[in-house]
């Protein structure tokens, strides 16, 4: 051994004196662990017998042979009837200075958007979060119970990797109402989130390099799926007939991502005109539109807009669809749907790319849908966003003191103001010392410097009851601002 004795018998000592909440095995195990890493203990050198050392340490022999005998099948040890020498290990001691590992990010991913941050509890206004005390969750837990009480183990594996068939008939059914989409249950795949849906277009639908069309200003998990993917992207602008198309497009796109029924961030419809005309390009360029739905269900006037998907048959379009803004967000729980021969065709990959999961969750949401529940807590949701929509609007006008314009749409969960000349990053860094998250217009631009400025409002997490003092906080930070870039 190349410490001597007492300097061997004096580290397990304190380590003993020391140990905090581990057990005497785990504790001298660590002790040798590290003077072996480093180098207290050199290799090749031979420690005192198992009997020795528990007679000067006053333990038990066996807690010391199972600390031994654990270091031995890591490799630290080499044991024999001789006793214990410690290995020969090939990396150098843990106890010398080493610079930090060098490590940069794959250069596309520097092009992601800034990460969204998510407060819990949820800030006021922020955007894209629905109102979850409203939820009814003693009905929810009704519903798990009673799936997990009546099937119980036979839901703790895997499960189909498209997701329960319960829950993809479930949904079929209620986007043949209230969508206009006809399919059946294996055009459906469950996603974790429309997040997934959107990783899953690339993977399914495109090849790195590819073009992808977007909407500029537009959803940030877009962009980040197509960056991820090495996808080039185009922003396309938005008018009040939606996305159009580039004036003289130089190449075509093989993915064209959208949000028709109700435009992220601006809150514009797409007419009637222009989404058979993007049906027709994609058809005849070889394209494929990603409809992104997220929000469509919180409609206040007139009828439902029919989804894309369901405007002509065979359209080439894949529709996704989220529970996150309709129940609650950390079901995660979304789904994609595809025309027949697509679904058909990606079967084995899809199969390849996912494994089932969350299975008691999906079995009662197929039950939350299939009795009506669904439908009532989306009717009560409405009533409730369209109240509040319209009292965050006469808090704006009564609040708000600058010029402005508003973009809401007649739908959704949020209000974009657009204010003209203002560093909006800056105040919405500001705002959250105030605890308020609004989101910077500006932000939802491929490039934030030749965007519009404004704040995008979410009022579905927002009790109207702190719009007044919320708008009057953020009107004093703009003037702020303003008076610090004048």
């Amino acid at each position: 051994m190349n410490i001597p004795d007492d300097a061997f018998y004096g580290l397990l000592a304190r380590a003993v004196q020391q140990r905090d909440g581990e057990t005497l095995q785990r504790t001298l195990y660590h002790a040798l662990r590290n003077a072996i890493l480093n180098g207290q203990l050199q290799p090749q050198s031979r420690l005192p017998g198992s009997r020795t050392i528990a007679q000067q340490l006053l333990l038990s022999r066996n807690t010391i042979n199972a600390a031994l005998d654990q270091l031995a099948t890591e490799g630290y040890l080499l044991r024999d009837r001789l006793g214990s020498q410690v290995a020969t290990l090939p990396h150098s001691s843990i106890a010398e200075t080493h610079a930090p590992l060098a490590f940069s990010l794959p250069l596309h991913l520097g092009e992601l958007p800034p990460a969204t941050r998510r407060d819990s509890p949820v800030l006021a206004f922020t955007p894209g979060t629905p109102a979850v005390n409203y939820f009814p969750l003693p009905l929810w837990r009704r519903l798990l119970d009673r799936v997990l009480r009546e099937e119980g183990s036979a839901l703790l594996g895997y499960g189909d990797s498209a997701g329960e068939e319960s829950l993809r008939r479930a949904i079929a059914r209620h986007l043949a109402i209230s969508r206009g989409i006809d399919c059946d249950a294996s055009q459906v795949v469950i996603t974790e989130g429309a997040r997934e849906g959107m990783n899953l277009c690339t993977q399914l639908l495109s090849e790195r390099g590819q073009l992808a069309w977007l909407e500029d200003p537009g959803y940030f998990g877009a962009r980040s799926a197509f960056i991820s993917a090495g996808l080039t992207l185009q922003g396309l602008p938005v008018d009040d007939e939606g996305m159009y198309f580039p004036a003289s497009p130089t190449s075509t796109p093989r993915l064209i991502f959208t949000s028709p029924s109700h435009q992220y961030p601006l809150g514009n419809l797409m007419s009637a005109a222009r989404r058979l005309a993007w049906l027709e390009f994609a058809r005849s360029h070889d394209a494929w539109i990603i409809e992104d739905d997220y929000d469509s269900e919180f409609r206040y006037s007139g009828e439902p807009i029919p989804a894309m998907l369901g405007m002509v048959p065979n359209a080439p379009v894949v529709y996704l669809g989220t529970f996150s803004k309709t129940l609650f967000p950390s079901l995660r729980i979304g789904f994609m749907v595809m025309p027949k021969a697509l679904a058909k065709a990606v079967q084995p990959a899809i199969h390849s790319l996912l494994r089932g999961g969350h299975r008691a969750e999906q079995r009662a949401l197929a039950h939350f849908i299939e009795e009506g529940h669904y439908a009532r807590h989306l009717a009560s949701m409405r009533r409730l966003y369209r109240k509040r929509q319209a009292q965050l609007r006469a808090a704006l006008q009564q609040e708000l003191t600058l010029p402005h314009s508003i973009s809401a749409g007649e739908g959704g969960m949020h209000i974009t103001v657009k204010i003209a000349g203002i560093d909006d990053g800056k105040v919405v860094d500001l705002a959250r010392q105030c605890q308020l998250a609004p989101a910077a217009l500006s932000h939802f631009y491929l490039d934030p410097s030749q965007g519009e400025t404004g704040l995008v409002l979410g009022y579905g997490n927002t009790s109207a009851s702190r719009f007044i003092a919320g708008i009057r906080t953020l009107n004093r930070l703009i003037v702020q601002t303003r008076r610090e870039q004048a």
